[in-house]
Parts: C-alpha cells; structure tokens; sequence
C-alpha cells in the first residue's frame, strides 16, 4: 500500500523524555507547545498542504517510499516503524496531535527512513516540501518554534538512545509508560495511556509480549499503574525509572 490520497509558567520538573535521572526547566511560554497556533500555521502555508483524514491502522507512507513532504499531526496518533532486513519490526515513535515527521526531506533525504501508520482515526496535513521551505523562510517566528521542536525531540531521540543502552526492559517499559501518559505536561492531572496494545509496547521496548505483560502484571500489583478500562499511570512509576 502506497501513500494516502486526500478524501503559563515555567517550572522545574522531571522530565522522562530526557535522561530519567536529570531535572530539566520546561520549555516557557514561548515554546512551541505553548505559542503554536494550528490553525494560523496552516493558513500561512496556503497552496501545497493537503488534508488527509486516516482510518485507524491506515498507512500514511511506506519505509523506503520517495520523502518529498512534511506531516503535521492535526488529530490522533501515528505510529513510526522500522522494518530491517531480517524482516524485524521496530517501533521507533509513536505522535500525538501537534507532531510534526517526515522533515527529513528538508535535509535532503531523499526515502521515507520510516512506514507511519495512524495509531487512531486521525487528520493528517500533508505539506510539500517546497511550501514548507517557504514557511520557514518567510516566517521567522515559525521557523524559531520549528527549530525548538526539533531540537527537543532530538534530546529525546537522544534518550530514548541512552535508555536502549544501559537500562533493563522493566526500565524502559516504565518510561514508555510514562511517556505515552505525558506525566509532567501541563494540563495532565490525571495520566491516562491511550489504548495501545503488548505486542505494540513490546516492539517499543524491544523485548517479548509475556515480558511486557510480566511488568505490567507487577507495575499493577505495586499499585503503580491501575487499569479502569483505560491504563492510569500513577507518579510512583518514576520509582522504577529513578531506580540504581
């Protein structure tokens, strides 16, 4: 299958997207999180974005397909996986509403590294290379908050990196989950993991589905995460991911 066609303050907190163990100041009032407007964005582009409404477990783009576009989350989940040459399946992200991937293109990469797979039934804006270079360099203050945006997903590329290395699968499915629950953003009081399946959580950690399951039989047992029709991530997970 081939691509899609249309149819404020500033605290300290921890922050597990980064290296567990680190404080880091959450971004301010002019991160691009907070100052981001969709809808003005979108405007700006004007000729070169197209609307594309995704069912759930649509594909967007198949790894090794031509990079030529940017992607904007305007609603759901994406999922990004890896395929090697072996045939084994990595999940390498997974994109809530406001991500942006496929900004390869714009350094010249010329495949998809990646396949992108709507998570849920899902908007995606798709942004020609050409219209978003011209974003960029028209709109300064766009092009400030872009470069914030990649720039902290690349410390979490960075840590997801760090975590892979030198920490346990229990330790790594806990900042998974806790990742996925967005503990720590503002206007989270209550973290609540969108439905994902084991098999889905096991490809992120890169162990067994039974090895998940273990963890996630005993993050319950200890009263760290608690399972209502949808997973609750209680703060006392980050005992797991804080742990020597």
């Amino acid at each position: 299958m081939r691509k899609m066609r249309p149819t404020s303050r500033t605290e300290t907190d921890t922050v597990v997207g980064l290296l567990p163990d680190k404080k880091v100041r959450r971004p301010a009032a002019g991160s691009l999180a907070t100052s981001f407007n969709p809808v003005t964005f979108l405007a700006k582009v004007g000729h070169g974005k197209t609307t594309l409404p995704a069912q759930k477990k649509q594909l967007i783009f198949s790894q090794g397909d031509s990079a030529d576009a940017v992607f904007y989350v305007q609603a759901g989940r994406v999922k990004l996986s890896v395929l090697s040459q072996q045939g084994k399946e990595a999940i390498v992200g997974v994109l809530d509403q406001g991500s942006f991937f496929g900004e390869g293109c714009l350094v010249g990469q010329r495949a998809c590294m990646a396949t992108a797979t709507a998570l849920d039934a899902s908007t995606i804006v798709r942004i020609e290379k050409a219209a978003m270079i011209r974003v960029l360099h028209d709109e300064s203050s766009f092009s400030e908050l872009f470069m914030a945006y990649l720039l902290s997903r690349n410390a979490r590329i960075q840590a997801d990196l760090v975590d892979h290395l030198f920490n346990s699968s229990e330790k790594r499915l806990a900042r998974i989950l806790l990742l996925l629950a967005q503990y720590g953003k503002e206007g989270k009081p209550e973290p609540v993991i969108p439905k994902i399946s084991q098999d889905t959580l096991a490809n992120m950690v890169g162990t067994t589905r039974s090895r998940v399951s273990f963890f996630l039989n005993k993050f319950r047992k200890l009263g760290f995460i608690h399972y209502k029709g949808r997973m609750k991530v209680h703060s006392s997970l980050l005992n797991i991911v804080l742990r020597d």
